[in-house]
């Protein structure tokens, strides 16, 4: 399970140290795909064959589940963090996410989230119910 916040910067280059606690859950190979409320997700290989298999399971009859599937599968890119622990973002990812120097990494359960961290703080910001308001609506 991944938890925790971490404040990293991109190097000139377009790599990112992802911290010790989270590589060593992540092991030496990772997927990097599109995420959502604009972020990017990375998924060990367990997870991300978890979620890759919910993927396949919806009809491709459905325009909806095409959709999804290219949205997710068709942007995925699979990523090794050399000695140092940095990997690249690639530029169609760092741009989906407007990721600038800034990066605020997120361990959520089975994925971590990649931010640009100015957004990440709009998002905490912006949100007009609260998270009192949010765990009452889903009976937590």
């Amino acid at each position: 399970m991944f938890q925790g916040e971490y404040k990293h910067g991109l190097d000139a280059k377009g790599r990112l140290i992802l911290p010790v606690r989270i590589r060593e859950g992540l092991g030496p190979k990772f997927i990097l795909t599109k995420g959502l409320d604009g972020c990017l997700f990375i998924f060990s290989p367990e997870s991300w064959e978890a979620f890759s298999e919910k993927l396949k399971g919806l009809s491709t009859s459905s325009r909806d589940a095409r959709r999804l599937v290219r949205y997710f599968i068709g942007s995925s890119v699979e990523c090794e963090a050399d000695k140092q622990g940095r990997f690249l973002i690639p530029p169609v990812l760092r741009d989906f996410a407007h990721i600038g120097k800034d990066v605020t990494v997120l361990g959520v359960t089975d994925r971590i989230e990649l931010w640009s961290s100015e957004l990440y703080e709009a998002y905490q910001t912006d949100n007009d119910e609260s998270i009192e308001d949010i765990a009452g609506g889903l009976d937590f």
